[in-house]
């Protein structure tokens, strides 16, 4: 289930922001540094990216598996929860100025980047990439898009996954060791983005496991999503 409770000065009941179209969802590796710390890993001194394909969104209606089944191979792999701030561009990017990259987004939501955490290690530990570990269908759900005017230069914009009314994860803009708009030039730098493109800027620390019945929340600002596992 999916519900949005707008503020007063919210805009989110006019789509023509919404661009329906995604080409490919930029995800952001080690933004936080308490979570490259929880997971044993080092910090990075420029952006971690890796891409998802757009045939991996879900939104919050529906529900995620407690386990994703591999029938190939017989083996069951628990998903892991990240939840994230995301960012959709409405504006073709290249080479971006700060300037182009804080007048590019045209929308904004939070998503849950599922990841099967035991593959994700099998596969770096032979050294190969890990893109069944982060890219099937479902691995990356995301909550309905909102206006970004209320969020300002997204210095310091806060929120918050809870599972089952349990806070497990706080995020906060400020203590992202790369800023959401600095993420924009650099990603435009490496490749370029296209209108529609999702970014998820990164996750705080409390990753972990999902569970059968577990109740699933995610909040920012006067908005709130639910999604349940099963």
């Amino acid at each position: 289930m999916t519900t949005t409770q707008p503020s007063s000065t919210d805009l989110s009941s006019d789509n023509s922001f919404i661009n329906p179209y995604i080409g490919k969802v930029v995800c952001v590796g080690r933004n936080y540094a308490a979570h490259a710390a929880e997971l044993g890993n080092e910090v990075p001194t420029r952006p971690i990216l890796f891409i998802k394909p757009a045939s991996s969104i879900v939104g919050f209606d529906e529900a995620i598996p407690a386990m994703f089944v591999d029938k190939r191979r017989g083996k069951s792999y628990p998903l892991h929860y990240e939840a994230e701030l995301c960012v959709q561009i409405g504006t073709d990017l290249k080479d971006a100025t700060l300037d182009e990259a804080k007048a590019a987004i045209s929308a904004v939501t939070l998503g849950l980047d599922l990841t099967l955490r035991d593959l994700q290690n099998e596969l770096k530990d032979k050294g190969h990439p890990w893109e069944r570990a982060k890219c099937f269908d479902g691995a990356t759900v995301l909550g309905e898009w909102i206006t970004p005017k209320t969020f300002g230069d997204f210095s310091s914009v806060k929120y918050q996954l809870f599972i089952n009314n349990s806070l497990t994860q706080e995020g906060d803009t400020a203590l992202m060791l790369f800023p959401v708009y600095e993420l924009l030039v650099e990603i435009s730098h490496a490749f370029s983005l296209e209108a529609g493109d999702v970014i998820m800027t990164g996750t705080p620390s409390g990753v972990g496991v999902l569970n059968a019945g577990d109740d699933v929340k995610l909040t920012l600002g006067g908005h709130t999503w639910e999604t349940w596992v099963e």
